[in-house]
């Protein structure tokens, strides 16, 4: 079985690209994708094994970011995934807050696509998800 990751973003433009850099990337791991914090959330609920990491926005309508990366920290089954937190913002004190409330990297969306593929191998190559 190859590894999941689940990506938590409301943009649709955003989801696809993302989908588009993972398959290039590493074909076998498979992207599940919610649109929201709440189906986050409920994904999370129910899959088993879990995602092998979470790739997490933070302005989004009903969870944003921000309170379903605590949810996510509060539940003992999930706490241990690393989360990164994908998001437009390059704000310091964002990424300061995320870190201390326990996602493990922040890479920021830009228009740079060549750069956002990088970043993104980067992180799975940390995980050993990737050669």
């Amino acid at each position: 079985m190859s590894e999941r990751i689940l990506l938590i973003d409301d943009d649709v433009d955003d989801q696809l690209i993302f989908r588009e850099m993972i398959q290039e990337i590493a074909p076998p791991i498979e992207c599940i994708v919610a649109g929201n914090g709440v189906e986050g959330l409920g994904i999370l609920a129910k899959t088993q094994p879990p995602p092998a990491i979470i790739f997490l926005d933070l302005n989004m309508p009903l969870i944003n970011g921000w309170e379903c990366l605590e949810r996510i920290k509060m539940n003992d089954r999930l706490n241990q995934i690393p989360i990164v937190i994908l998001t437009t913002s390059d704000n310091k004190a964002d990424k300061k807050k995320t870190l201390e409330q326990g996602a493990s990297k922040f890479l920021t969306k830009t228009a740079d696509l060549g750069l956002l593929r990088q970043g993104i191998r980067e992180i799975l190559k940390a995980e050993r998800l990737v050669e």
